[in-house]
């Protein structure tokens, strides 16, 4: 008998969770589960979805105040704040400031047991005083990411406004059940939608192209964050 899964698997193609970009890295390539026509790959709505189950186990483990998940790209704002009032964790998005985990005195120290990462180049700050730290990580990486110094992914689209939204509302549901918060799935009152960035007036979808045309843009930025 086949094992339950967080949701049905239509729900990750209907959020294109599965969708990656046109790039890929040799550390993603296992996670691939074929490549359309038009060059975009396609990651395995299986694997996203035991990959949801062992985060979620794994975050278990640790106290929920403790857990620090972050957000530099804009579409995982909302998700990760809504994650973080869900299960009473802390969110830290926009612009990671040095040593908010590395120096004490710092006006916005924070202390993290364990890091949960929307995109392993843009919350590269984050990653890397983690890595100092010696506090364990956990990153949502697409088929174009490196996953050096993570400690467990999870692969799947994490550009898009409604498969991080999918992503992080299932981690919240699964979490407060694993911790006896919650007892059943319709106890968690709280809709994926209501964990979705909203565009505002005029603003447009971001398309993949579009971000990595930004980034080349920004390369020469003084704060953005560089992998080492």
């Amino acid at each position: 008998m086949a094992e339950k899964t967080l949701v049905a698997l239509e729900k990750y193609l209907k959020t294109g969770s599965h969708i990656g970009t046109r790039f890929k890295t040799g550390d993603m390539r296992r996670y691939i589960f074929k490549s359309r026509k038009d060059g975009l790959k396609v990651l395995d709505v299986e694997t996203i979805d035991s990959r949801l189950k062992a985060v979620a186990n794994f975050l278990s483990n640790f106290e929920l105040p403790r857990i620090v998940v972050v957000s530099r790209k804009v579409y995982g704002h909302t998700p990760a704040q809504k994650f973080a009032e869900a299960i009473g964790a802390k969110a830290i998005t926009g612009r990671f400031m040095p040593g908010t985990f590395t120096n004490p005195s710092a006006r916005l120290f924070v202390e993290c047991d364990v890091l949960i990462a929307t995109d392993s180049e843009y919350d590269g700050q984050a990653i890397k005083e983690s890595v100092r730290k010696r506090i364990p990580v956990v990153a949502m990486s697409s088929t174009n990411n490196s996953i050096s110094n993570i400690d467990i992914i999870i692969p799947i689209n994490n550009k898009g406004r409604k498969s991080l939204a999918l992503a992080y509302w299932l981690l919240a549901r699964e979490l407060l059940k694993l911790k006896g918060i919650i007892k059943k799935d319709e106890e968690f009152s709280i809709t994926p939608e209501e964990f979705e960035y909203q565009l505002k007036e005029g603003e447009e979808e971001k398309t993949e192209e579009r971000q990595r045309f930004r980034r080349f843009d920004n390369r020469r930025r003084p704060d953005r964050d560089r992998r080492r």
